[in-house]
């Protein structure tokens, strides 16, 4: 599972931010979560939690928060944004742009023209919104 691979990179990162820093411990990460990563957050945060035993980042607390996806038309350059995919996608539908996001451009519309060439310009990935360290 990606999910794993995604932990893994996530401590890494934010252990390596807390020796750059000189940091005692990672007391809290939060991560940006764009609804188009389509991730299993249970898998995701269950990873982290195995994988920051033993490191800089045991005891932290990890903190979730969902990225809506945002668009921008590039035909009319109308700006929106999808509260829930669930609401206008099937769930086959949010799989498949789960494992290949350019399959966006096949499901989702712009509402003002109806172009299927828009950019996404939020929504996508994993952000590291935050990382509370004790000096």
């Amino acid at each position: 599972m990606h999910e794993w691979a995604l932990a893994e990179s996530i401590i890494m990162a934010v252990v390596d931010l807390a020796k750059r820093e000189n940091a005692k411990e990672i007391l809290e990460v939060e991560l940006l979560v764009g609804e188009l990563q389509t991730l299993n957050i249970e898998v995701l945060e269950f990873a982290l939690n195995e994988l920051k035993r033993g490191t800089m980042a045991e005891n932290a607390k990890i903190k979730f928060s969902k990225q809506f996806p945002r668009f921008k038309c590039i035909a009319c350059g109308n700006v929106w944004e999808i509260r829930n995919l669930e609401n206008i996608l099937s769930r086959d539908e949010i799989e498949s742009i789960h494992f290949i996001p350019e399959l966006s451009h096949v499901f989702i519309k712009c509402p003002r023209c109806g172009s299927n060439d828009f950019q996404v310009t939020e929504g996508r990935g994993i952000i590291l919104k935050g990382v509370v360290l004790k000096k």
